[in-house]
């Protein structure tokens, strides 16, 4: 049985309780997008602002909804939220959940396209974080089973990881990714409402309150449910390539954490 959905609209600060009563699930895009030439550590002042108030709206109207944080940077401003949501009472680490699906949106075509499979059919794990070298595709876990040479897997993570500087770069001013994160919020956002619904074996990769590394947020593969990321996963066997590249992403990684802690704070 279809059902017709209901769409509401709702503008500014003041409609912004209005807005979350009562949702089950949130989706962050809000904030500005990348610029030639800017990080997304350039980024965090004005988007850091925006996510603490919309998180603080959360907080009170819906503290048990779902929270699927886009804006950047994704690898600090889910601890903000974190924060947010601790000093408020209402922190459930299982429904704060930083998108990163647009690497592996990315991923999964940029093999696709050396192997000349469909990208549908092909399923890169990627983990760590949502920024330059914290993000790190496992390909010796490609799904189905294949093996690259020593410049395949080099041009490809390197690829993957500079996807959206390379988008900016294309657009020479003119924005930052926009369709494909449209796409990647969308397919990720309909693997959390099939999560709620009950649904059995919806797994995605998401940076989440975590224990797989000794960092408290990392980006791995979960199992989402009613309750959100019900089932963190352990990253597998990894190679040695990829071990060296663990270790780059978590120390980068620890100082965008503490960017956003220290950021929630003041």
């Amino acid at each position: 049985m279809l059902s017709i959905p209901l769409v509401r609209g709702f503008l500014g600060q003041p409609q912004l309780e209005n807005a979350l009563t009562g949702v089950d699930l949130v989706i962050i895009p809000a904030g500005v997008p990348r610029k030639p030439g800017m990080t997304r550590d350039d980024l965090f002042n004005i988007n850091a602002g925006i996510v603490r108030t919309l998180c603080e709206g959360i907080a009170k109207c819906c503290p048990n909804a779902t929270v699927n944080l886009i804006s950047n940077p994704v690898n600090s401003t889910v601890p903000i939220a974190a924060e947010v949501f601790k000093k408020a009472g209402t922190y459930d680490p299982k429904k704060l959940l930083g998108v990163t699906m647009l690497d592996v949106v990315r991923a999964n075509t940029f093999v696709a396209e050396v192997l000349g499979l469909d990208p549908r059919d092909v399923d890169v794990p990627v983990v760590g974080g949502h920024a330059g070298v914290t993000i790190l595709p496992l390909l010796s876990q490609v799904k189905p089973p294949c093996s690259f040479t020593q410049e395949e897997t080099e041009y490809l993570t390197n690829r993957i990881q500079n996807g959206g500087t390379e988008v900016v770069e294309a657009k020479a001013g003119a924005g930052s990714a926009t369709l494909s994160m449209a796409y990647a919020a969308v397919k990720f956002a309909d693997a959390c409402l099939r999560g709620l619904r009950g649904d059995a074996g919806v797994v995605e990769c998401a940076f989440v309150a975590s224990q797989v590394t000794e960092l408290p947020f990392f980006a791995s593969k979960v199992r989402l449910g009613r309750q959100g990321a019900e089932e963190i996963f352990q990253l597998g066997p990894l190679n040695e390539y990829e071990r060296i590249g663990l270790e780059k992403a978590k120390k980068e990684l620890a100082g965008s954490i503490q960017k956003g802690i220290s950021f929630s704070k003041k």
